[in-house]
């Protein structure tokens, strides 16, 4: 099993429709389980998070923070990740805590 990226809009209307999601002032989680035999994960910025710079920094504290996390990749979920404003001035540890409890509610990773 590997991690793919989501790309298309579609993917990305359907779990907002439809997915499971947890807030926090960091970042929000979206997770729907999908039919492929993959995980599949979508990092998105919006402008209201600042100019380029700041949504570069927010994916890359993301990307990192995620790289971190323990999870199983043999299960097939679709995960989205939304910046926050707040975001891009977190450290990627921070950012992992947020990820990790909101996984945690979600049921995708056990709690240690």
């Amino acid at each position: 099993m590997k991690i793919t990226t989501l790309t298309s809009n579609r993917d990305f209307q359907r779990i907002y429709r439809r997915g499971r999601s947890c807030v926090s002032p960091g970042l929000v989680t979206y997770v729907l389980k999908n039919k492929n035999n993959n995980l599949r994960i979508g990092i998105t910025t919006s402008k209201k998070v600042g100019k380029a710079v700041r949504r570069n920094r927010s994916r890359r504290v993301i990307r990192a923070a995620f790289s971190h996390l323990d999870i199983d990749m043999n299960q097939s979920y679709d995960i989205i990740f939304v910046a926050r404003t707040k975001t891009c001035f977190l450290k990627s540890y921070e950012v992992e805590r947020y990820m990790r409890e909101h996984l945690i509610s979600l049921g995708l990773i056990k709690k240690l």
